[in-house]
């Protein structure tokens, strides 16, 4: 029996965290989510955690008042999503959207409390301080994202990365695979929305299209991992099957393989080293017949190089190229720019004044000034 803290369980990754724990039978002591409150009720009086948070005051104080009758804590703000991420607990996931989910993590971190995390804004903005930060409080940090939880896997398997080679990250190509640069100008938002293998949020969906999404895996394998970028590498695998591979020195490759399900990850940042059942259905090789591999255009599909310009520069580039993306995604959302114009504008942004350090205070600086960058560029 494990104790987990749910931070976004009203979003994709922490419904499916939830259905996780209710097979597992696993105590839920915290919720917290921005504004649904619809849900976050039904979600508290199924689990009855001792504390629910709600990002939004307002929202807050509206379920404080729906829930007044099971004597469950709800704390509002920001405030009140620390407060669920240092609850006394075995595990908190992490599954808050955006850069919002920095600061849970340096909160559970501080808390001496284990993460799960999906929130990818972490370690992309946060950088290897966060992982240094965890080293120094003897905190663990399990990735949740299929591709990393494969890496992870394989990484266990084996026990020593000193032998690691190369780390392959493994990418759907989104709905767009195989078109030029010139067929994606005028592509619309409910095109990107489509992908044909994932059931994800609308950020990490669009992310997929641009290969943003690519780009950030690789910011954060090379701080989970501690691999240099030049040895990682990406390929397109349209049936999401193989979800990561490590390649070692002896040149053997170890790969991860399942249907591609959230739940399998989810369910093995919760319980590893330990494996449970699981409601994920098996995967049967026979029915697959066959794999496929394809370099990833980068002409077309550029957003992955920015992301390792970035990284290759430095200080808080990484963030100021999360911010960037997180920024011109929702104006491509709300029609305001074309498919093509997201890497444009996240590549200039990347190239702004930054910090010259690389300390908490600076990364939420270089956020906020790469949002008000973005901004200026979209207008």
């Amino acid at each position: 029996m494990k104790s987990l803290s749910v931070l976004g369980s009203t979003g994709s990754i922490g419904t499916q965290t939830l259905d996780v724990c209710r097979k597992l039978g696993y105590s839920i002591v915290a919720l917290a989510a921005g504004s649904n409150i619809e849900l976050l009720e039904q979600q508290a009086r199924e689990f009855m955690p001792k504390l629910v948070a709600v990002y939004d005051e307002k929202a807050a104080k509206r379920l404080s008042i729906a829930l007044f009758d099971t004597g469950i804590t709800v704390l509002g703000g920001e405030e009140g999503v620390l407060k669920a991420s240092q609850i006394e607990c075995d595990i908190v996931l992490n599954a808050v959207t955006g850069i919002a989910g920095l600061r849970p993590t340096i909160a559970a971190i501080e808390a001496g409390n284990d993460i799960a995390l999906a929130n990818k804004e972490t370690l992309v903005a946060g950088g290897k301080r966060v992982m240094d930060y965890a080293e120094e409080h003897g905190v663990k940090i399990i990735p949740v994202d299929s591709e990393h939880s494969a890496i992870f896997q394989c990484l266990q398997a084996k026990g020593d990365y000193s032998r690691i080679k190369k780390l392959i990250l493994t990418a759907s190509g989104g709905p767009f695979f195989g078109k030029t640069a010139d067929e994606l100008v005028n592509v619309t938002a409910a095109d990107a929305l489509n992908h044909p293998t994932w059931n994800m949020g609308r950020k990490v969906t669009i992310d997929s299209a641009t290969m943003a999404n690519k780009g950030l895996e690789v910011i954060e394998a090379a701080h989970l991992f501690g691999v240099s970028q030049n040895n990682i590498d990406v390929v397109i695998h349209r049936e999401s099957i193989v979800h990561s591979l490590v390649e070692f020195t002896d040149n053997s490759i170890l790969a991860q393989l399942g249907v591609p399900d959230m739940r399998t990850p989810i369910q093995y940042a919760i319980t590893n080293p330990d494996r449970c059942e699981s409601a994920v259905p098996s995967l049967d090789l026979a029915k697959v017949c066959t794999l496929h591999f394809y370099p990833q255009d980068n002409e077309a599909f550029p957003s992955t190089n920015i992301a390792r310009y970035a990284l290759s520069l430095g200080k808080t580039a990484t963030a100021a190229f999360n911010a960037a993306d997180e920024v011109a995604v929702a104006a491509f959302l709300d029609g305001k720019i074309g498919f093509t114009d997201i890497p444009k504008i996240v590549e200039k942004t990347v190239d702004m004044p930054l910090p010259g350090g690389t300390s908490f205070e600076e990364v939420f600086e270089t956020d906020k000034e790469a949002r008000k960058f973005a901004a200026a560029l979209i207008k």
